[in-house]
C-alpha cells in the first residue's frame, strides 16, 4: 500500500475497530479487491505456506456468511469444519460452551464475522474477554480471522483484532459502510508482532526449503519474509508480485473515505447510517404485524426472519409447531415471495441458521419496498395459518397467486 495512504488507513481502522482499547503496537494494512478478495487471499496463502493442510480443523462461528462454510471444504484445502453455534436466545452471542471447542489443538484457525451475517449482532465484551483469555493462556498458536465489515454500523464496537491483537487477521471493507460495493475496496490488517510469523519460523525444515524456492524471486532470505508480504505476493501467484494490490485511484478512494470518517468528529455520517438501516428494520417488522426487537448488541444491517418464530408471535405455539413440521416451507416461501413481489431473498439455511428463515438486507431498498416485503410476508404466513386451522394441514402448500 502507498505509505501515506497506509498511515491514514491505520488511524481509521484503529478509530472504528478498537473502541477504547489502545493499539497493541503497529499493524500493517494490505488493500484488496473487497472483503471477498481478502478471504480468498488469506485461505490461499495460509495453505501455500503450510499453515493449513488437508485434514486440519477450522472453527467457524455460525450462522455465518456462506463462503466461510464453503471455502474450507473445497478440494484445494480439504479442511474439517468445527461449528461454534451462536446462541439465538442470548442475542446471538457465542456461549462459553462453544468457545471450549477452540481448546482442541487440531483446530488451527477460527473464523467469525462480527457483527454477524445474517443475525447482525456484535459479540459483547464478555465474549471477547473470554476468547482473549483462552488464546493467552492455552491457544497462543491459534490463528483468528475476523471479518468486521459491519462493525461501523454497531454501537461501541470493539473488534477481536483489538481483543486478541497477536492472533488476529482482520478483514475490513469500505463497501457496506460507504455504499461503494462496485469499487471493491477491502483490507487485511495484521499486527507486526503476530502468531502467523511465529508459526512460519517453527515450520519443519523441508517446508521451509519449499517456501525458499516459492519466494526466491522476491528475496534470497525467504525465512525472514513476513506473512503480510507473502500474502501480497501470493495474491498475484508470486511471479506478479510487482502488480499486487489495488490501483492508485482505488487506494485514494479508500483514503478519502477514511479521512471523512476521521474528520467527522460528531459522527454525523455514522449516526445517519445507523438511523437509516434501523428505521428500515422497524418498517419491515411493523409491516409484518409485529414489533421490531433490537437489543443493545444488534446492528440491524440484516434481519434473519425466522418463520417459525414469526408464526408463533402472530398465532401461537401450536401454529409454530405445525410450521416446524413442514420442511418444504422455507423454499416455498422464497419462491412465492419472488413470484408475487419480485423480491429475491436468501434462505437462512445457506448461512447454517437452522430453522426455516430468510435473510433481508436493510441496506439497499426503500422504505416502501420494505413495507411491501413485510406485508407480503404477513400475507403468506396468514395463508399458512388458514391451511393449518381450517384446511388440510398435511396437504400441499398454496400455489402462487397472480404475478404483478
Amino acid at each position: 500500500m502507498l505509505p501515506h495512504a497506509e498511515e491514514v488507513l491505520r488511524a481509521y481502522l484503529a478509530q472504528e475497530l478498537f473502541g477504547p482499547r489502545p493499539a497493541a503496537g503497529t499493524f500493517d494494512v494490505f488493500p484488496t479487491e473487497g472483503g471477498t478478495a481478502a478471504m480468498t487471499y488469506l485461505f490461499s496463502s495460509l495453505a501455500a505456506n503450510g499453515l493449513l493442510v488437508p485434514g486440519d480443523r477450522i472453527a467457524i462461528a455460525v450462522p455465518v456468511f456462506s463462503p466461510y462454510l464453503e471455502i474450507p471444504v473445497l478440494p484445494d484445502y480439504g479442511l474439517e469444519p468445527v461449528l461454534l453455534r451462536m446462541d439465538e436466545t442470548a442475542d446471538w452471542r457465542l456461549p462459553d460452551s462453544e468457545l471450549e471447542k477452540l481448546r482442541d489443538p487440531a483446530v488451527k484457525v477460527f473464523c467469525l464475522v462480527n457483527p454477524s451475517n445474517p443475525p447482525s449482532s456484535q459479540q459483547p465484551r464478555e465474549v471477547l474477554d473470554a476468547l482473549a483469555r483462552l488464546v493467552t493462556e492455552e491457544r497462543r498458536d491459534l490463528i483468528i480471522i475476523t471479518d468486521d465489515v459491519y462493525g461501523t454500523f454497531a454501537d461501541n464496537f470493539v473488534s477481536v483484532f483489538a481483543a486478541c491483537p497477536r492472533n488476529t487477521l482482520c478483514v475490513y471493507s469500505f463497501s457496506k459502510y460507504f455504499g461503494a460495493t462496485g469499487w471493491r475496496l477491502g483490507t487485511v490488517a495484521l499486527h507486526r508482532n503476530n502468531v502467523v510469523d511465529a508459526l512460519l519460523r517453527d515450520l519443519p525444515a523441508a517446508v521451509k526449503r519449499r517456501l525458499d524456492s516459492r519466494y526466491s524471486s522476491l528475496t534470497a532470505d525467504a525465512g525472514h519474509l513476513a506473512f503480510i508480504d507473502r500474502l501480497v505476493a501470493d495474491s498475484r501467484t508470486v511471479a506478479l508480485n510487482h502488480t499486487a494490490g489495488l490501483s492508485g485511484p482505488q487506494q485514494l478512494q479508500m483514503v478519502l473515505f477514511a479521512l471523512h470518517g476521521l474528520t467527522d468528529r460528531l459522527h454525523r455520517y455514522q449516526d445517519a447510517a445507523k438511523d437509516l438501516i434501523r428505521g428500515r428494520y422497524g418498517t419491515l417488522y411493523r409491516s409484518m404485524g409485529v414489533a421490531a426487537e433490537l437489543g443493545p448488541d444488534d446492528v440491524g444491517y440484516y434481519s434473519l426472519i425466522d418463520l417459525e418464530k414469526l408464526g408463533e408471535r402472530l398465532h401461537g405455539t401450536a401454529f409454530r409447531d405445525w410450521l416446524a413440521s413442514r420442511p418444504d416451507l422455507g423454499l416455498h416461501f422464497l419462491l412465492r415471495l419472488a413470484a408475487e413481489t419480485g423480491v429475491v431473498l436468501l434462505p437462512g439455511s445457506g448461512f447454517d441458521a437452522g430453522a426455516p428463515s430468510v435473510r433481508v438486507s436493510l441496506a439497499n431498498l426503500t422504505d416502501h419496498e420494505y413495507r411491501s416485503i413485510g406485508a407480503a410476508t404477513q400475507r403468506l404466513v396468514e395463508e399458512y395459518y388458514a391451511m393449518f386451522s381450517g384446511g388440510d394441514p398435511t396437504g400441499p402448500l398454496p400455489a402462487a397467486g397472480k404475478q404483478p
